[in-house]
């Protein structure tokens, strides 16, 4: 018989006061708790205030600023053994953090493809960071949200149910996944424990020569390599050139090698464009290739009833990459990764260790973990930030968001066509505008653009389209507006260099 005045005290039956007491002994120097509660929900509110503060007020200062020497000199800090008050770590953060960030908030960024984030996902950011869920397994919420972000996107792209999906940390991460799953699917799970040295044939893929530079990484880090990829000629568009996918497709079979893979795009990085996706599709079908979706910049336009013909053909493909904290308007980080089959994606990660062993009831219960679909067992609540932002907006206002992106890059193609002094540089696909400046040589725009970054009044950036250096503006923030793209021309226009430029 149990001794019940002996047994110790269950703290799960004490009252409020006693479960919160202090530990005793050693362990009370040893919890990493606030000792003043009160203090600490004070100093807490005083920054939660501070940082909206930041976001409403964040057209009213510079776009961006370099950290000063003194910011930089303040993280070259030894190791701190001993505490400091919260307080004073709270006021270096709005000393030297808050005012240098990358400034992709601001309306007139647009040099590169940013998303903004909303003040929702920045609440979702803070209870995510205080539950602290480990959503790479278990049975418990986080994951069951991750599944209604799964089953939304199934929902947008006309997947079938057996899909299945992850959050990673962006496109570049979910592009790496799918190469890995294709390549399995191609050789067979063998190739997990075998590597690639029996693999024979040689795999190949494809891809536009204006897809990322990440779909070359991936290859290369899978272990298949980048010269096994083909990079295929484009339209004066942008797009793919699907004559030169097929003939390059019958060269490889001819020399025996085995195509595995096409990764179309859906918003290419330097100006938008989008590859036919639906004759891309038929021809990894005849095929028999896997047909993977960089939808990192355009996918999301599946959100806008207006927009959403222009990926016609994305429900086809076997595998779609994209990028909430772009045009979902999701803080960072948030990539995301849909499968077709959820068996093939399985059977690319999911592994049989002790540890990660499941049962039908408990905390291990589940049959399928997001360990098991990606190589990361610590995972972070991302989830709840893309959830929170979806359920408070609704798709249909996110939608119109991205209407307004692309709707603000057809009128500043307007303004500068209207002026002989631009030329554009690439057709306006969605939300990109490249753009040259008669008479200025490559330094003379690349100088331009880093004036304007350092003024503080606007960040664009400069690619290089067909050999020449070019500015490329970006829409993908919700607070822009016409005005701030008159200031941006206008801030160009009176710019000393132009002074020598033809007009």
């Amino acid at each position: 018989m149990v001794d019940r005045q002996s047994s110790p005290p269950n703290p799960l039956t004490q009252s409020p006061n006693t479960f919160a007491a202090e530990p005793s002994g050693t362990e009370n120097v040893r919890h990493l708790d606030p000792k003043n509660w009160a203090e600490f929900r004070g100093i807490a509110h005083t920054l939660l205030d501070d940082i909206i503060t930041h976001i409403e007020t964040v057209a009213d200062r510079k776009v961006w600023q370099s950290p000063t020497a003194a910011t930089r000199a303040r993280f070259a800090h030894p190791l701190p053994l001993g505490p400091r008050p919260l307080s004073e770590v709270v006021d270096d953060v709005r000393s030297y953090v808050m005012p240098f960030a990358t400034g992709n908030a601001h309306p007139l960024f647009m040099g590169w493809a940013h998303g903004a984030g909303t003040p929702v996902g920045m609440l979702a950011e803070m209870v995510a960071g205080g539950l602290n869920l480990n959503c790479g397994g278990r049975d418990h919420v986080g994951l069951e949200v991750e599944k209604q972000i799964v089953g939304w996107m199934r929902e947008v792209f006309d997947y079938p149910a057996s899909a299945s999906g992850i959050l990673v940390t962006g496109s570049s991460m979910a592009n790496f996944l799918a190469v890995i799953i294709a390549k399995t699917r191609a050789l067979g799970t063998e190739t997990r424990k075998i590597g690639m040295r029996r693999a024979s044939p040689q795999l190949v893929a494809y891809t536009s020569r204006e897809a990322h530079g990440c779909i070359s990484q991936a290859m290369e880090i899978s272990g298949i390599g980048s010269e096994n990829l083909r990079r295929i000629e484009v339209e004066p568009t942008g797009a793919m050139n699907l004559e030169a996918l097929r003939a390059s497709i019958a060269v490889d079979r001819e020399a025996g090698l085995q195509p595995f893979l096409v990764v179309a795009t859906a918003g290419t990085v330097n100006t938008g464009a989008i590859d036919p996706l639906c004759e891309i599709a038929a021809i990894a079908v005849a095929e028999n290739i896997w047909f993977h979706v960089d939808g990192a910049i355009g996918a999301l336009t599946a959100l806008s009833k207006s927009l959403r013909s222009l990926s016609t053909g994305i429900e086809m493909s076997d595998s779609i990459a994209l990028d909430f904290h772009k045009w979902g308007h999701v803080p960072y980080d948030a990539g995301f990764l849909l499968m077709r089959d959820e068996k093939v994606h399985k059977d690319a990660f999911a592994q049989t260790t002790a540890y990660l062993q499941r049962s039908d009831r408990g905390l291990a219960a589940g049959a399928t973990w997001p360990c098991d679909l990606g190589p990361d067992l610590s995972r972070g609540f991302r989830a709840l930030k893309v959830w929170m932002t979806i359920e408070t907006l609704g798709a249909e206002r996110i939608g119109g968001a991205i209407e307004h992106g692309c709707e603000l890059a057809r009128y500043l193609a307007q303004k500068l066509t209207s002026n002989a002094l631009f030329a554009l540089k690439a057709p306006v696909a969605l939300n990109i505008v490249c753009f040259g400046i008669r008479g200025a040589n490559a330094d003379a725009v690349r100088e331009l653009v880093i004036d304007l970054q350092e003024s503080g009044l606007a960040a664009p950036s400069w690619t290089i389209l067909q050999g020449e250096t070019v500015i490329r503006c970006a829409m993908f923030n919700h607070r822009t507006t016409k005005a701030d793209i008159d200031l941006l021309v206008n801030a160009i226009l009176t710019h000393p260099i132009l002074l020598g430029c033809s007009r």
